[in-house]
C-alpha cells in the first residue's frame, strides 16, 4: 500500500494548483474585522493566502488599543488572531501605511481581492464654541493615551480639576469615568501605560458627570459596564430619582437587556440607605459620579484669560418619539455645569483612505453591498469602515464574516479571475522597497511582545506596553 503509489498525490496537487492558482487575498488593518475576514478566509477556502497590512508595527487595532486596560478577559481574542497570523497561509506586514507607502490600486494589481478593514481613526467633533481650549480632549485620544496608542502618547491631559464632564452615555463614556475614578491599586495590575498611571496618581479629578442628549431609555452603555462602575470601589453614584420616575411601566415591554439596564439603574436611584450608612458610605467614597440627562452640549465656557475650560453650557432638551428613535429636541432653556475637564464621547469616525475608494463622508463608510464596494470589482470592505463605528467584537466578528462570505461567494462563481496570476507580496515588496519602508512582521511582533511582557513583569503588570513606534522598530533592530 505504501511505496512509490504513495508519492503520487503530490503530483496531482501539483498539477491541481497549477491549474487553479491560490486566491490571492490582502487585508487592510490588523483589528478584529481585519482578522475575523482573515480567519473566514483561511477556514473555508484551503488555498487561499492572506496577507494582513497594518500601519503601526504592532497588530490588533483596538483590542489593544481601545479595550480598557482592566477588562483583560475582552483581549483574550488576542489568542485567536495569534493563531491566525501563524498559519502558514497568512501573513503580517505592520508598519505599512496602505495609501501612502503603497495605494489601493497597487494592491489591487497584486491581490485577486482587496478587503478594506481598517476601522475608524478619526473622531466626530462636537462642533461647539470653545471645542478647542485646553481641558478638552475626545474620548478617542484620551483612550488612546492610557493605552500607549503611539498618536496619542504625548497627550499630557489637565488632570488638576476637581470635576470632569464626559458627554456621551456609551460604554466608552463609562469606561472613562471608570480610569478616571478607579482606586490606583486596581489600575497598577492592568496594562494600562506607565506615564498615564503617573498622571492618574496626581489627578484631583474626583467627581465626574457623563451628561447626555437623550434620556434613561436612550442609553447606549450596557449592563456590564453600568454595574461595574455602580461596584466601583470609593466611589458613589449620584442618580436623581425624578430622573427616573414611571420608568418602570414604560419599560414593562421592553426587550430584556434593556428593561434589566432600567430597572438597575432605578433601583441605584432610589436606594435609600439609612442615615448613619449613608455618612459611613460617604465618608469611605470621596469620589462620585452620576448621570445627567436630555442635555446637550453648547459651548464649553472659557477662563477668564480665555485659555482653558472652566465649564460646559448645556441646551436642556425633551424628547420627540420614544424608544431608541426618540430625538432630543433643544427647548431653550440653558443651564452651566462647572468643571476644568471635558471629554467628547459621542462617536468614532472612519476616513477616506485612498482617492480610488469610494467613501460616503456623511455616513463615514464605504458604500458597500454585503461588503462589496460599490462600482469596484474586487474590493471589499469589513467593520466599522463597513457598517459605520458601532457594536461590540462579537458584532464585528459576523460583520467580517459576512464580508469574507461574499469574497468566497465571487470567487467560486468566478466573479474574481484566479487564473490571471498574482504575485501578492512579492509585488508589494519591491515596491514598499523602492519607497525605503521596511515592514514588521509578525515573528517582529512577537519580540517586541515578549519585550513588552518582560517589562511588565519587572512592575507586575501583565505587560509594559511600548508607546513609541521608533522604539518598537529597535527591539526588533530595524
Amino acid at each position: 500500500m505504501g511505496g512509490a503509489g504513495a508519492r503520487a498525490p503530490l503530483g496531482l496537487r501539483r498539477w491541481l494548483s497549477s491549474v487553479a492558482p491560490a486566491p490571492r487575498v490582502c487585508v487592510v488593518g490588523s483589528g478584529p474585522a481585519g482578522f475575523y475576514t482573515a480567519q473566514h478566509l483561511l477556514k473555508h477556502h484551503g488555498g487561499a493566502r492572506v496577507d494582513i497590512y497594518e500601519k503601526l508595527p504592532v497588530p490588533f487595532g483596538l483590542v489593544r488599543f481601545g479595550v480598557a486596560p482592566d477588562h483583560p478577559e475582552v483581549k483574550n481574542v488576542i489568542n485567536t488572531f495569534t493563531q491566525t497570523a501563524r498559519s502558514e497561509r497568512c501573513a503580517y506586514y505592520g508598519n505599512v501605511t496602505v495609501g501612502r507607502d503603497v495605494t489601493v490600486a497597487e494592491l489591487q494589481q497584486a491581490y485577486h481581492a482587496v478587503v478594506l478593514s481598517y476601522g475608524a481613526e478619526d473622531n466626530q467633533v462636537l462642533g461647539i464654541p470653545g471645542e478647542n481650549l485646553s481641558g478638552v480632549y475626545s474620548a478617542r485620544a484620551f483612550v488612546g493615551w492610557y493605552n500607549g496608542l503611539p498618536e496619542n502618547r504625548n497627550l499630557e491631559p489637565d488632570l488638576s480639576c476637581e470635576t470632569a464632564v464626559v458627554l456621551g452615555h456609551g460604554n466608552v463614556a463609562l469606561d472613562i469615568a471608570r480610569i478616571l475614578l478607579s482606586p490606583l491599586h486596581l489600575l497598577r495590575k492592568t496594562d494600562i501605560t506607565d506615564c498615564s498611571l503617573a498622571a492618574l496618581a496626581h489627578s484631583k479629578v474626583e467627581r465626574v458627570w457623563l451628561v447626555g442628549r437623550r434620556g434613561p431609555l436612550q442609553v447606549a452603555f450596557t449592563i456590564k459596564e453600568l454595574r461595574e462602575m455602580i461596584n466601583l470601589p470609593g466611589t458613589r453614584p449620584v442618580l436623581n430619582p425624578s430622573d427616573f420616575t414611571g420608568l418602570e411601566n414604560a419599560v414593562k415591554d421592553a426587550p430584556r437587556p434593556r428593561k434589566r439596564l432600567t430597572e438597575l439603574m432605578i433601583k441605584t436611584a432610589l436606594e435609600k440607605p439609612m442615615e448613619a450608612q449613608v455618612e459611613v458610605a460617604q465618608a469611605a467614597a470621596p469620589r462620585e459620579w452620576g448621570l445627567r440627562f436630555q442635555r446637550s452640549p453648547k459651548e464649553v465656557l472659557p477662563t477668564a484669560d480665555g485659555t482653558r475650560a472652566r465649564g460646559i453650557r448645556v441646551t436642556l432638551t425633551r424628547l420627540e418619539g420614544s424608544g431608541d428613535s426618540a430625538k432630543a429636541v433643544p427647548t431653550g432653556d440653558v443651564e452651566e455645569l462647572e468643571c476644568g475637564l471635558v471629554l467628547s464621547s459621542i462617536g468614532y469616525r472612519s476616513l477616506p483612505l485612498d482617492l480610488a475608494v469610494p467613501f460616503d463622508s456623511q455616513r463615514g463608510v464605504i458604500p458597500n453591498s454585503a461588503g462589496r464596494v460599490d462600482g469596484v470589482p474586487g474590493l471589499y470592505c469589513s467593520g466599522w469602515v463597513k457598517r459605520g463605528p458601532t457594536g461590540v467584537i462579537i458584532t464585528t466578528m459576523n460583520d467580517s464574516f459576512d464580508t469574507a462570505q461574499s469574497v468566497l461567494e465571487d470567487l467560486q462563481v468566478g466573479a474574481l479571475d484566479v487564473a490571471a496570476s498574482r504575485e501578492g507580496f512579492g509585488a508589494v515588496e519591491s515596491i514598499l522597497r523602492s519607497r525605503g519602508v521596511r515592514p514588521v512582521s509578525f515573528s517582529d511582533w512577537e519580540k517586541i511582545d515578549a519585550a513588552e511582557v518582560a517589562r511588565g513583569k519587572a512592575a507586575g503588570k501583565p505587560r509594559e506596553k511600548i508607546v513609541d513606534p521608533q522604539e518598537m522598530l529597535r527591539v526588533i533592530g530595524h
